[in-house]
């Protein structure tokens, strides 16, 4: 696989996330939503992006990702499979990739994306030495 397309993939996986949480797996069908912000809303375009530019047979196999991934939304293998399906896609279709790149915010060279899932997730882009997510905060001992 080509740097390009973990790159890609990798620089989605936040707006497939938004989108996964906003519109379930309805993704795929759902119009743009004014409600949902615009990360949700770039998801949902990148997904559908990608599902009208495979096979019938293909599509099949994107839906069903989508749908796990949408019932599964902490779950990392189906968010895992969901990427392995955008990803054949981009091996498979340099249109596709050059298409998907446009619709992806550009990026500065040096840039860190992190992003945090779930309850008392923590992203950052640096090193950081104590993060503290709420509850009881005791030294250790």
């Amino acid at each position: 696989m080509s740097a390009e397309i973990a790159d890609l993939v990798n620089q989605a996986g936040p707006y497939l996330t938004a989108a996964l949480t906003a519109y379930g797996s309805a993704v795929l069908t759902k119009a743009e939503d004014a409600a949902a912000d615009a990360t949700a809303n770039l998801g949902r375009r990148i997904l559908q992006t990608v599902w009208h530019r495979r096979s019938e047979p293909e599509q099949a196999e994107l839906e069903a990702a989508v749908q796990e991934a949408a019932e599964e939304i902490n779950d990392e293998d189906a968010a895992a499979a969901l990427r392995q399906q955008i990803k054949r896609a981009l091996r498979d279709d340099t249109d596709l990739r050059s298409e998907l790149a446009q619709l992806l915010p550009p990026q500065s060279p040096g840039t860190v994306t992190a992003t945090a899932s779930g309850l008392g997730a923590i992203a950052a882009g640096r090193d950081i030495r104590t993060a503290i997510t709420g509850g009881i905060n005791r030294p250790a001992p």
